[in-house]
């Protein structure tokens, strides 16, 4: 079997050669899978980097929500797949992250050294909900830009909260999404800046992901008007294929009909 990134990472998703069930539920699980992956960096920061207890304890919830969600997908597509340990050993990392999302829930309070290994193991968990998200993008059709737009513009309202929490100079909401327009789209008219080290850790995570949904927003748009041209071409080129054995046919039964007419001895003769 050759070397497989995707499987030495854990993104196999399902096994070649399952039943139809499998590959379908993968399909349709796919954006909401997408969606939760998204949690990863607001439920590390706010689990780890927020001051307010309510903060921490929204980030928890988040953790939460992305242990149930991920624990149902598996627990689902075991059910439907046909090549269960296969399956799991293509997809060793939903069990990372249900194991990593578990430990620091169920261990919240650790002493010394022990609470250091948590926060790290939080940051794992953070990058391997990353790198699902990335395969998740990466997956998407010239088909999915309304969803892909949607995103982004979920995104901007999300982070437009996060600013309004966590920049002193943003007085209501919108001025928030604004904040995060402007960064998330690197336009920086400069009206509204982040100014505290939170905010501006926050800015980043923001840029970083809105530049890449849009991005490919951008790119599927590109892709959908080549699709277009080639869809275009290969019509072009069908019509062109049948032309060309209407044409042989046409020789054949043209050949044909002179030979029918040629004198018995002439053909015995070719």
């Amino acid at each position: 079997m050759p070397f497989s990134i995707r499987l030495a990472m854990g993104l196999g998703g399902v096994p070649p050669h399952d039943n139809h069930r499998a590959y379908l539920w993968e399909k349709r699980l796919h954006w909401p899978m997408l969606m939760v992956s998204l949690l990863a960096l607001p439920a590390f920061y706010l689990g780890e980097l927020a001051a307010e207890p309510q903060l921490v304890a929204a980030g928890h919830m988040l953790d939460w929500v992305v242990l149930l969600a991920f624990s149902t997908e598996l627990i689902l597509m075991l059910g439907v797949s046909t090549q269960r340990k296969r399956y799991l050993a293509h997809n060793w990392l939903s069990l990372a992250i249900i194991a990593a999302t578990a430990v620091s829930l169920l261990l919240p309070h650790l002493p010394g050294e022990l609470y250091a290994l948590l926060r790290l193991l939080r940051l794992v968990l953070a990058g391997f909900l990353g790198a699902r998200l990335a395969h998740q993008l990466r997956s998407l059709t010239p088909g999915s830009t309304p969803y892909i737009l949607l995103l982004g513009i979920g995104l901007m309202l999300l982070s437009g909260g996060g600013f309004y929490w966590l920049e002193p100079s943003v007085n209501d909401y919108w001025d928030g999404v604004w904040l995060a327009f402007t960064s998330g789209l690197t336009v920086g008219y400069g009206d509204l800046v982040p100014t505290t080290y939170p905010a501006r850790l926050f800015a980043g995570v923001v840029i970083v992901l809105t530049y890449g949904v849009m991005s490919l927003v951008t790119a599927s748009i590109a892709a959908f008007f080549i699709g277009q041209e080639e869809r275009h071409m290969r019509l072009e080129m069908h019509h062109d294929l049948k032309a060309l054995r209407n044409e042989i046919a046409d020789l054949r039964d043209l050949i044909n009909a002179q030979q029918s007419k040629l004198p018995v001895n002439q053909k015995k003769q070719d």
